[in-house]
């Protein structure tokens, strides 16, 4: 109880209270006086550029990936960064200066931290990561997979619709059921 009250108290100050995302730095110090995070000298110039790479020229998480892979960029601990850290810090509100802790509660702050971009930047880059949504699930309709079970299993039967290109011109449909 006394360690989740500190956390929100370090929160309500505008202190990420865990360990700070790439492109900023964990500095020790007096959460009343001193900046507790600050920027990353060497790779908060690429987290600017991984968001405006992605917002302005629509470039996908793969894209940046080669970019970064290309220029060496490394993380903290001297690795390549992974795919999907890429897409996590174009998903993370935290480099326009606002953060959620615990992460999925709900409850919002705003940090004392220097954002490396900007909130239009941010719901720009947004905006390009959407993916358009495919059709339904299960649109079509078929008659028989309601009414069948598996003989050995019991378990629900589904279906599937194959279409075949004819000689003479023309598609053929086929369901077939598992």
């Amino acid at each position: 109880v006394n360690v989740q009250r500190g956390l929100r108290n370090k929160c309500g100050l505008g202190w990420r209270p865990s360990i700070a995302p790439i492109g900023y730095l964990n500095v020790h110090g007096d959460p009343y006086k001193d900046d507790l995070i600050i920027a990353d000298p060497e790779r908060s110039q690429f987290i600017k550029k991984i968001f405006e790479r992605s917002a302005n020229q629509g470039q996908s998480g793969r894209t940046i990936k080669q970019w970064l892979d290309r220029i060496g960029f490394t993380t903290r601990k001297g690795k390549s960064m992974p795919l999907s850290k890429i897409y996590e810090v174009l998903n993370n509100p935290f480099y326009y200066g606002q953060f959620e802790f615990p992460v999925g509660s709900g409850t919002w702050y705003t940090g004392k931290h220097q954002p490396l971009i900007d909130k239009p930047l941010f719901d720009k880059a947004q905006e390009v990561l959407k993916v358009p949504p495919r059709g339904e699930y299960d649109s079509h309709a078929f008659p028989f997979k309601t009414i069948f079970t598996c003989g050995g299993c019991g378990g629900g039967v589904t279906a599937e619709e194959k279409y075949r290109k004819l000689k003479r011109g023309g598609y053929t449909k086929h369901v077939y059921y598992h």
